[in-house]
């Protein structure tokens, strides 16, 4: 099962991106985050509707 939340260091992974790109996308909203304390947290939610949105934009060649 996989978690709701992801953290910066597993949106990195699954992205094959570093850090300052992650937080580029949360800062930019496309890409959106939760803060819980100190920590941000990433719903998976959010990154299937990123990871959505790349793919309508290759195909509408954007």
């Amino acid at each position: 099962m996989s978690p709701d939340l992801l953290t910066v260091k597993d949106v990195m992974a699954r992205l094959q991106l570093g850090k300052h790109s992650v937080y580029d996308l949360i800062r930019s909203h496309r890409l959106a985050s939760v803060q819980i304390g100190r920590c941000r947290r990433i719903p998976a939610a959010a990154l299937s509707g990123y990871l959505d949105s790349l793919v309508k934009e290759a195909r509408h060649g954007r």
